[in-house]
């Protein structure tokens, strides 16, 4: 008889306590965040008192370790790109006797886009600070193409706000797709870059009131039009940084 396929064990949460020890290495503070491959907590490293991040891994969406050592390598590739976080180790734990991997990376300090713009007048952005983060956001996603890599799926959720001032300071969490980059991962990477950028300053809403200079840069959200002007992250950069005024903002 052919030998039956081994089936990984079914985890939906860990719902790891506050105060737990692991492998005597590390402590857990708090949960982070729930996606559909894992959970993410804050740690302390017991020996040296640092905060790090911890990605634990449900073992059906981790099948041989397909999907942490993609992360890993594909964070290792970009250890240079400074809008991602750095990368540490990979490490395994027993859950209810079922063997889970871990990826220890940074802890990202800083609050979500999506809850920073809650926070804002209106819940928008004004013009010339949605130009700056747009300007940081795609600045950061240049280094990535030019590294011939891609995110694939940039939203205000997986954005980090960790300083603003005359410009932000932004970490992106979470490049997940697979395989190297071809034209249009790179072109879908410009349109989120984009409809963030409009989201953030009003969104549909606001749209009519802004001045033809943004109205040029959102294209109306119509991708033919955005990625006809726009086939990269640099090439939106390189039209910021040479952009004319005709009208105040």
């Amino acid at each position: 008889m052919p030998a039956k396929t081994k089936r990984m064990p079914n985890v939906e949460e860990f719902d790891l306590e506050n105060g737990r020890r692991l492998a005597g290495k590390y402590e857990v503070i708090s949960l982070l965040g729930r996606g559909w491959e894992g959970e993410v907590y804050l740690i302390r490293e017991l020996a040296t008192g640092i905060e790090r991040a911890a990605k634990f891994f449900f073992p059906q969406r981790n099948v041989r370790d397909r999907t942490s050592n993609f992360y890993a390598n594909k964070l290792y590739k970009l250890r240079h790109c400074p809008i991602l976080v750095h990368y540490h180790t990979q490490e395994r734990f027993t859950y209810h006797d079922i063997p889970i991997t871990v990826l220890i990376s940074d802890y990202v300090e800083g609050e979500r886009l999506d809850t920073f713009l809650a926070h804002q007048p209106g819940k928008r952005l004004g013009t010339f600070e949605g130009l700056h983060l747009l300007y940081a956001l795609a600045a950061g996603m240049d280094k990535i193409h030019r590294a011939r890599e891609y995110h694939g799926d940039l939203h205000d959720e997986n954005i980090i706000v960790q300083r603003r001032g005359i410009g932000f300071d932004l970490k992106i969490l979470d490049p997940f797709h697979w395989g190297p980059a071809r034209p249009e991962n790179i072109r879908d990477d410009v349109c989120d870059i984009i409809r963030i950028f409009y989201d953030a300053i009003g969104g549909q809403k606001r749209y009519a009131k802004h001045p033809r200079e943004i109205k040029e840069i959102c294209c109306g959200l119509k991708r033919s039009l955005i990625t006809r002007k726009f086939k990269t992250a640099g090439h939106l950069v390189e039209y910021l940084e040479n952009m004319r005024w005709e009208s105040s903002a």
